[in-house]
């Protein structure tokens, strides 16, 4: 008979509960802050409610009547340099926060309100209702609130998404020396996401000070917690990842403050990252101002006994008993609330003209149609005054070098020059510079700043996009191989992509993606893919393409530099090729949106990029055709040298996209329906392709050559083009 020895978890698990005591024990300052908050944010979601009920919140409007207690409790141990995000149930964490940054002091409605205090109720629901006045321009609406300056990083739409990035937020904090921590409220419905257990390994394995805050309202929409999962003590995750956990009662907000205060002392102090499961109640539907009872899922009984336990009423019961507010006191804060929030709503709205009955919102309040599309990506005014060059042009001496040693001087070099670089991925600390060796040297010159990250593509990406949405830092992120985005597509496209346009189109998120593009290496149908296509369709991302090593060099110079998201293509076989280099100079960029005419031509436009580059000049020079090649090098649509590419069409009025990858998912998809619009009048015939066929590469050589194009694809093009 074996011997069993039972095991048990390093990391402590307990539940908080409070007593009469320490009600009574509780600082009569923060009781009445807590009340005040508790009472703004209800009176304020009761109003979002009516609004929604007469039609005039566009889109949902997801209540957190119910659920204040957890975020009034938890926010009241924050400071104004501490983080927080949230999910798309997240107006009640959004004002805690924006209260105590702007009364830092406290509110007491029994006095006037400060005039910051209106604003951030008037912003609020001005974003809620879509305006120009709302905290990201009207862009946001209800699930998408942010404001910088108070460490409000951003509520999310898709369930468990911000997560990772508060774990970026952290590591920011961390690194710079303070005592900041971050929190990430979700749901019980996030729990079970990937990008959420995920995040919880690499903030555990990286002692990071992140908070994840679970507010346990029992219902991902209408699905209870116990039909999801075997453990509905959510909180017992932590014990997996070694993270410390406490449970309470969310819908009493003392016992949410001390749990999280016990939870931020220990991250204050180094201990690492903590969970803190809140067990709450939305009264309310999903969305809407309907309860959960009128769809059927559960029973009024069931809400009954939940509203019994409201956390403004327990709240309220402690003042009075202790003598702290009178009932007059009580009713009149209520009126105050309540007439606090029709002068909020009255700047918004107007009566029906024509004597019609109902409100509608002010007319000039809304945001102009034109600023749909501003702000998608940044202006590019970081490059005002720098340094360009290109070997066409360069004075100083040149030498030869190979591919993959400029990718990891390159690197150390902006490292050097610029102590906000921090480079992560898997195995980039390892084995001599990584799987290829692009990071050679750097984690000997800078252990610090290259960051050995778990099998995480989802987390670690998503924890870049945090540190450079807080700002202090720029990550530069090592996708071992391109297919790998679609583990991580929430965080590069939903989250990264997106952020700067989402949250009103002024914030920078400089972000550097490093991926590499391996077909052709016998690595098959999930490690070879050319990502250029299915990037150049989200928006928010700029895209190079270097096919030469002087070009590296000023592209990833200038992604470095940029203040949007970059992804930086990198081919493998390149890497063992060689080219010519400044031999003293690292410093360059390229401009951004400049191509490079590689041989000039009357006959036929050829545009491409990256390794194909070389296949194309190669064919070329086999056939009796004066072709024009263009390496595009800037992919994204707002970087594109259309100035280069229509001088080169109105030449030749034919153009060749020649691209290596698979047909479905091709750059040059997009890219000839784009030049056929722009170029019509100018083209003899229509846009002609060379691509790979529809089917991933695979692991045989055989079928791999045939599945990818090089130079006899080209070659049998242009013949087919030309008739020659």
């Amino acid at each position: 008979m074996p011997t069993h020895k039972k095991l048990s978890p390093d990391a402590p698990w307990v539940e908080v509960v409070t007593t009469r005591k320490d009600w009574d024990a509780a600082d009569p300052a923060l009781l009445i802050s807590m009340f005040t908050q508790t009472l703004l944010i209800r009176t304020f979601e009761e109003h979002v409610l009516s609004l929604a009920s007469q039609g005039l919140v566009h889109g949902p409007a997801h209540s957190s009547i119910g659920q204040e207690g957890g975020a009034v409790g938890s926010v009241l141990t924050l400071t104004g340099s501490d983080y927080v995000n949230g999910s798309h149930r997240g107006h009640h964490q959004f004002l805690a926060k924006a209260f105590g940054y702007v009364a830092p002091e406290g509110i007491d409605l029994r006095t006037p309100l400060p005039g910051a205090v209106h604003t951030v109720l008037s912003r609020t629901l001005a974003e809620i209702c879509g305006l120009a006045d709302g905290f990201c321009r009207g862009r946001g609406g209800s699930m998408h609130l942010r404001w910088r300056e108070a460490g409000a990083m951003g509520t999310n739409a898709i369930v468990g998404g911000g997560v990772p990035q508060a774990a970026g937020f952290a590591w920011s904090a961390r690194y710079a020396g303070t005592d900041a921590v971050s929190v990430s409220y979700f749901g019980d419905g996030a729990v079970n996401i990937g990008s959420v257990l995920e995040t919880f390994n690499l903030a555990g394995a990286w002692h990071l000070p992140v908070c994840f805050f679970i507010e346990n309202n029992q219902y991902a929409v209408s699905t209870h917690v116990n039909e999801v999962t075997a453990e509905p003590r959510l909180s017992a995750r932590g014990l997996g990842f070694n993270i410390p956990s406490w449970r309470v009662d969310g819908m009493d907000p003392l016992a949410v403050y001390l749990a999280t205060g016990e939870a931020v002392a220990h991250m204050r102090s180094g201990g690492g990252p903590t969970i803190v499961e809140a067990d709450v109640y939305r009264y309310f539907h999903q969305n809407g101002p309907f309860p959960g009872s009128a769809f059927g899922y559960r029973s009024k009984e069931e809400e009954k006994e939940w509203r019994e336990r409201d956390p403004l009423a327990l709240i309220t019961s402690h003042l009075l008993r202790r003598g702290l507010l009178t009932e007059a006191e009580v009713a009149r804060c209520t009126e105050g609330a309540e007439a606090e929030m029709e002068a909020v709503a009255s700047e918004l709205l107007e009566p029906v003209p024509g004597g019609k009955p109902g409100r509608r919102i002010k007319q000039n309040l809304w945001p102009d149609p034109d600023f749909r599309n501003v702000g998608i990506r940044g202006d590019l005014n970081e490059f005002d005054g720098v340094r360009t060059a290109d070997l066409t042009s360069f004075q100083g001496k040149l030498e030869e070098r190979r591919f993959i040693d400029v990718v990891a001087e390159v690197m150390a070099r902006g490292m050097a020059e610029d102590e906000r670089i921090v480079v992560l991925g898997e195995d980039v600390h390892r084995l001599k510079g990584g799987t290829n060796g692009a990071t050679r040297g750097l984690a000997e010159a800078f252990p610090e700043r290259v960051l050995g990250t778990p099998i995480s593509e989802n987390a670690f990406a998503g924890l870049a996009g945090g540190i450079a949405i807080e700002g202090r830092y720029r990550p530069v992120v090592e996708f071992m191989y391109a297919d790998f985005m679609w583990v991580a597509a929430d965080q590069l496209f939903n989250q990264i992509g997106k952020a700067r346009h989402m949250f009103g189109g002024s914030g920078d998120v400089p972000l550097v993606l490093r991926s590499k593009v391996a077909m052709g290496t016998g690595y098959g149908s999930q490690h070879s893919m050319d990502p250029a296509g299915i990037f150049a369709t989200a928006p928010g991302w700029r895209i190079v393409a270097p096919s030469t090593p002087f070009d590296y060099i000023g592209l990833m110079n200038s992604a470095l530099r940029c203040n949007d998201p970059v992804v930086v293509l990198e081919h493998v076989d390149l890497y063992p090729t060689t080219g010519q280099v400044p031999a003293e100079d690292l410093d360059f960029c390229l401009p951004v949106g400049k191509a490079a005419v590689r041989r000039t031509g009357s006959d036929l436009t050829v545009l491409t990029y990256l390794a194909m580059t070389n296949y194309v000049l190669e064919a070329v020079a086999s056939v009796d055709v004066d072709v024009e090649v263009i390496d595009l090098r800037w992919l994204d649509r707002a970087s594109i040298d259309w100035d280069t590419i229509g001088a080169s069409i109105r030449k030749t009025n034919s153009v060749l996209i020649a691209e290596q990858g698979a047909v479905g998912t091709s750059y040059g998809g997009w890219l000839a329906d784009e030049v056929q619009r722009r170029f019509f009048d100018w083209l003899d015939q229509p846009v002609q392709r060379v691509t790979g066929g529809e089917a991933s590469p695979s692991i045989s050589k055989v079928l791999e050559r045939a599945a990818i194009a090089q130079t006899d694809e080209v070659v049998a093009e242009l013949k087919k083009i030309t008739g020659h």
